[in-house]
């Protein structure tokens, strides 16, 4: 959700932090800010609104000449969004940007109050700087302060912090909010994530809970809880700052939309190592996955859909039992678990706060956890027991497609070699599987995409319309939650979406003049009552939209009909669903909306 860059070094500190802050835009934010030593004296510029409003205030003010800086994007929780409240929040010598919560901020703001500290802000930021301040009034240094106040703080947190009169100097805390310490020759970053550090460096540390890293220049220490120099491992990003880029493409979701065939090649092609795809190298073997008889499956948002689909995939594969859940719910509903469970947690950013309480609470519970996500040495990546990372590249627009697309790829060919493990697939099956993955699969999607225009056609039929229903069986089902969930996402639609056999328990009065249905169809199995769906919804006034196989039987009912590449009935929906990622997307154009940065919504939401 909010966003943390800083810099420390020898150029241009504004400059640094005002690049990393755009990089950090699809976090989602509603004002902006940056402090920086300026002839040894902090000068502090903030503003609601985009990160441009930011950068036009700083020039109108003569700029910042300065190395040392931090800025912040905030989404607002405690406070509303307004200058006052947005970061960098001061409280004494302290100057502190923040992403996280502070739960018992109102507590400790009562005692700071009857100690005669006074406020300014209404939030929780403020009251952090505070209890920092005060323990640096008692300890005299930067560092034992913060290891001073920690324990006083509950709750989520990462900390970019000035010391008014420690000049130069970059201190951070990272305790279950993500936060990582940029590399280069000439100075130090620090960063919500490394898309923000991309222009100047691929070179970069990552915290673990409850670390300080404090940056002079070229120079980083990392201190652990107890005040002990600790030694930390130099990673280098998979990505540079060109994939971070729009690349000529008029939004970032457009461009992800496009890179999805690359991506599922990217992802699963280096693990299709004997002429079929398999984890060994992830560290899952075979003979581990013998073992699993029961699965449960967590996520939130687009990932919790990508858990649906790989639910129908692995009980109709590897026939083993599968639960999928929503992490907001599993972490509170004291899950029955044990050390012959297993549970498999998705997710992009792998920092969904409750994705990643989720993962915490199946491993004290004894379970072995798989996670499957998309940022490398993310908190859920380290924790988990084994990781499969999907090389997607980084994903700026807020509404998820690539990763969604490449997480199901990834999850039906885990559920083809979990079948193999039960004795329920040949490995020659296993060929065949991925060389649909690799090959059927990317040409599909690449076939619907390169026919653009046409869905840019259908948008333009339907975008004025404020009620959109998605309807669909069996695993058209499961993806038309994905469907309806990215229309409603950008176009701010409201839209929902149905089992089509549900429709005669309440829907189906929602259903007036001219309401829109699209129709997921490409299980031919149940073709027969999807169309009795059609009909019905058809005889209530509704115009019926098909997305479908090519072998659909044909209706006087249907209004409109998008016939998907042939392709393997197991992925054909996955392509559908490409298609209606494409639907979405000029519907928000057609809307007139910010694509990449719809109102309300966060990419990353790191925070309950």
């Amino acid at each position: 959700m909010c966003g943390i860059i800083g810099y420390s070094g020898s150029e241009n500190a504004a400059e640094r932090i005002v690049s990393g802050l755009k990089s950090l835009e699809y976090r989602g934010y509603d004002s902006a800010g940056i402090a920086a030593f300026e002839e040894n004296k902090v000068r502090i510029i903030k503003t609601v609104g985009r990160v441009s409003a930011l950068e036009h205030r700083i020039d109108e003010c003569g700029g910042i000449r300065s190395g040392c800086g931090i800025g912040h994007t905030r989404w607002a929780t405690h406070g509303a969004p307004n200058d006052i409240n947005s970061h960098p929040q001061v409280s004494g010598r302290v100057v502190l940007v923040h992403n996280g919560i502070i739960e018992n901020y109102h507590e400790l703001k009562t005692e700071l109050i009857s100690q005669g500290v006074s406020f300014v802000s209404e939030t929780d930021t403020e009251v952090a700087a505070a209890v920092i301040d005060s323990e640096y009034n008692k300890a005299g240094d930067p560092l034992k302060a913060i290891l001073a106040a920690m324990p006083k703080l509950t709750g989520s947190y990462a900390f970019g912090i000035l010391f008014k009169d420690v000049p130069g100097v970059i201190y951070s805390v990272k305790k279950g909010s993500p936060l990582i310490v940029g590399v280069t020759d000439n100075g130090g970053f620090i960063s919500s994530d490394t898309s923000a550090i991309l222009r100047y460096t691929k070179k970069y540390i990552s915290l673990e809970n409850g670390e300080i890293a404090v940056i002079k220049g070229a120079s980083t220490e990392v201190y652990n809880s107890r005040g002990e120099s600790v030694k930390k491992e130099i990673l280098t990003a998979k990505w540079d700052a060109a994939a971070a880029e729009k690349g000529g493409y008029s939004h970032f979701m457009l461009k992800e939309i496009h890179e999805e065939p690359e991506a599922v090649k990217k992802t699963l092609g280096i693990r299709n190592r004997h002429g079929y795809i398999d984890f060994e190298d992830d560290g899952i073997t075979v003979e581990q996955l013998k073992n699993i008889n029961f699965l449960r499956i967590v996520a939130c948002g687009t990932a919790m859909h990508a858990g649906l689909y790989a639910k129908y995939a692995i009980e109709k594969m590897a026939r083993i039992p599968v639960i999928v859940e929503v992490a907001s719910e599993f972490r509170y509903s004291d899950p029955i678990l044990s050390d012959k469970d297993t549970v498999l947690i998705i997710s992009q950013s792998g920092e969904t706060a409750d994705s990643l309480e989720a993962l915490r609470i199946a491993k004290s519970k004894g379970a072995r956890t798989i996670a499957v996500v998309n940022v490398i040495a993310s908190s859920i990546a380290r924790e988990a027991d084994n990781v499969i990372y999907t090389y997607a590249g980084p994903e700026i627009s807020v509404a998820s497609t690539k990763a969604y697309t490449v997480q199901v790829a990834t999850l039906c060919a885990f559920a083809f070699e979990l079948a193999y493990s039960k004795g329920r697939l040949t490995e020659q099956d296993l060929m065949y599987y991925s060389k649909i993955i690799l090959h059927d699969l990317c040409e599909a999607i690449e076939k619907v995409i390169s026919d653009e225009e046409r869905i840019r056609g259908i948008a333009q039929e339907l975008y004025d319309n404020e009620n959109v229903f998605f309807i669909g069986r069996s695993l058209d089902c499961a993806l038309v939650q994905e469907a309806s969930l990215k229309l409603k996402e950008i176009s701010y639609i409201h839209s929902e979406a149905y089992a089509a056999g549900e429709l005669k328990h309440g829907t189906i009065s929602l259903i007036t003049n001219g309401t829109p249905v699209i129709s997921l169809a490409t299980v031919p199995e149940i073709y027969e009552k999807t169309m009795s769906n059609i009909v019905e919804v058809v005889t209530r006034g509704g115009k019926a939209f098909v997305v479908c196989g090519s072998d659909f039987p044909d209706n006087s009912a249907i209004l409109y009909r998008y016939e998907l590449p042939e392709i393997d009935r197991m992925f054909m929906g996955l392509v559908g669903i490409t298609a209606m990622q494409l639907f979405a997307y000029y519907m928000s154009v057609l809307r007139g909306n910010d694509v990449d940065k719809p109102r309300n919504l966060a990419k990353s939401v790191t925070v309950e």
